[in-house]
C-alpha cells in the first residue's frame, strides 16, 4: 500500500491527467453521448469527483460540506446501495450543470482531498479507498479516450482530437509461437502492489500444451477474412454473433470506412489511411471468435494468457480471451458500496487482458481482467491466436 505521501502525488497526479485529456474538447463536445455505452466528457469529469466525495470525504473528514445536493443523483453511476441516480441513457440530456460547475466541483473536492491528506493521519483503510479512487479514475480517463473518439468518430466531419496520439503502434517483428508446456500454473495477483478484487485468490490451474502467438492479429491479416468472406460465412460464427451481424449490418471494424476502393480508419488524429501492419482493434469477442475459426485455431483462455504473458510483448489493445468472467475460488465481494465495484458484473461477459494504448501509466499489469459483453467493440479491443 502507498503511503500517505505517495497517495498524494498520486491524487494530484491523477486529477490532472484527466484534465489534461479534455483540454482538446471544445465545449459543445463535453455533452454528446450517441449511444448508451459512451458518456459525455463532463460526466466523467463529475463522476469520478463524486466518488471521492462519496467514498472519502463524507466518511473521513470530519468538516466537508457537499458541494451540491444533487451531485449523488447526477453523477452516482452503479451504486444501488448509495441511492437514486440518473438513468445511464439519459447523460447526455444533462447540459444542466453546465462545464464550468463541472470544472469548479473538481476542485472544490480536489482542494478538500488534498486538505484531508495533508492535515489528517489516515488508517489504512481510508488509504486504501483514496488508492482506489485513483485507479477508479484512471479507468475513466481510458473511457474518456475511448468515449471522445466514439463522439468525434461519429460525427460526420470527422473531426481530429489532436495531433499526438499514437494509436496504432506496429509490433515491427515476425511472428513466432510460443509453446507452452502442459502442466500445473500459478494464477492471480501475487504482490502487495494494488490491484483489484476480481484479481485476488491466487490459485493453481491445469494447462494442456497449447503454442501462443507473439503478435497481435494484424489489419491487413483481418482484411483477408473479410475479402475471404468471412462476415457471410455463418458457419465461422456464434448464434449471437451471426445475429449480431446481420441485425446491425456489421462488414468490418469499428471506424473503419472504405474510400475509392481502399481502407480508411478514424483515429484521434482524423480519418486516415489504414496502416496495414497495426494490429487490429475496436472488434467485438465475436469477430475475434469467427477470424480464429477461420484460422483454423481459437483465442487464449484467461490462464493460457496469463501464463505466457511474459514470453510476448503486450498493452497495445485489449485482448480478448476466450473466458467468462467469473470469480476466482474464494472470492469474497466487499462489504458496502465498494462490494459494487466488480463483483456484480461477473455474468454473461467475456475477459479481456493487457490494456491499450489508451491505457494510463501504471494502471495495467499480468493479472489485470478487464472485462466487457462480447458486441462491445467502442474500446481498443484486439486479440492474438492459440493453435
Amino acid at each position: 500500500m502507498l503511503s500517505q505521501e505517495e497517495l498524494i502525488e498520486l491524487f494530484k497526479k491523477t486529477r490532472a491527467d484527466s484534465e489534461h485529456i479534455c483540454s482538446f474538447l471544445e465545449t459543445e463536445d463535453y455533452v454528446v453521448q450517441p449511444i448508451v455505452d459512451v458518456s459525455p466528457p463532463k460526466w466523467h469529469l463529475g463522476h469520478t469527483t463524486w466518488f471521492f466525495e462519496e467514498f472519502v470525504l463524507k466518511k473521513y473528514s470530519n468538516s466537508h460540506q457537499l458541494y451540491d445536493e444533487n451531485t449523488a443523483y447526477v453523477f452516482n453511476s452503479y451504486y444501488e446501495s448509495v441511492g437514486e441516480k440518473v438513468i445511464r441513457t439519459n447523460r447526455g440530456n444533462l447540459s444542466r450543470p453546465t462545464v464550468a460547475w463541472i470544472y469548479n466541483f473538481r476542485k472544490y473536492v480536489t482542494d478538500a482531498v488534498l486538505d484531508l491528506l495533508k492535515n489528517k493521519k489516515l488508517d489504512e483503510e481510508a488509504l486504501a479507498v483514496l488508492e482506489i479512487g485513483c485507479h477508479h479514475e484512471k479507468q475513466h480517463q481510458e473511457l474518456l479516450y475511448t468515449d471522445i473518439k466514439y463522439i468525434l468518430g461519429n460525427n460526420p466531419l470527422f473531426p481530429k482530437y489532436n495531433d499526438e496520439f499514437e494509436e496504432n503502434p506496429v509490433q515491427e517483428f515476425d511472428r513466432e509461437w510460443i509453446k507452452i508446456p502442459e502442466g500445473i500454473y500459478e494464477i492471480g495477483h501475487k504482490s502487495d502492489d494494488f490491484c483489484y478484487d476480481n484479481e485476488k485468490g491466487l490459485h493453481k490451474v491445469f494447462l494442456c500444451d497449447y503454442e501462443i502467438s507473439n503478435k497481435l492479429v494484424t489489419n491487413k491479416e483481418f482484411i483477408d477474412f473479410i475479402d475471404d468472406g468471412g462476415y457471410e460465412d455463418v458457419l465461422l460464427w456464434h448464434a449471437e454473433g451471426w445475429d449480431w451481424v446481420n441485425e446491425n449490418e456489421i462488414s468490418a471494424p469499428s471506424y473503419w470506412h472504405k474510400i475509392n476502393e481502399e481502407w480508411h480508419q478514424y483515429t484521434l488524429g482524423g480519418l486516415q489511411k489504414l496502416n496495414l501492419n497495426a494490429p487490429v482493434t475496436h472488434i467485438s469477442y465475436y469477430e475475434a471468435f469467427a477470424y480464429s475459426q477461420w484460422k483454423g485455431m481459437r483465442l487464449p483462455t484467461e490462464e493460457e494468457w496469463e501464463t505466457a504473458q511474459s514470453k510476448f510483448e503486450w498493452g497495445s489493445r485489449w485482448e480478448w480471451t476466450e473466458s467468462a468472467y467469473s470469480p476466482y475460488p474464494g472470492y469474497k465481494k466487499a462489504d458496502g458500496a465498494l462490494g459494487e465495484y466488480n463483483g456484480k458484473f461477473m455474468v454473461n461477459q467475456k475477459v479481456l487482458r493487457g490494456g491499450s494504448v489508451v491505457t494510463p501509466q501504471n494502471h495495467t499489469r499480468p493479472t489485470y481482467r478487464n472485462f466487457f459483453h462480447p458486441q462491445l467493440r467502442w474500446q481498443f479491443t484486439g486479440f492474438r491466436l492459440v493453435k
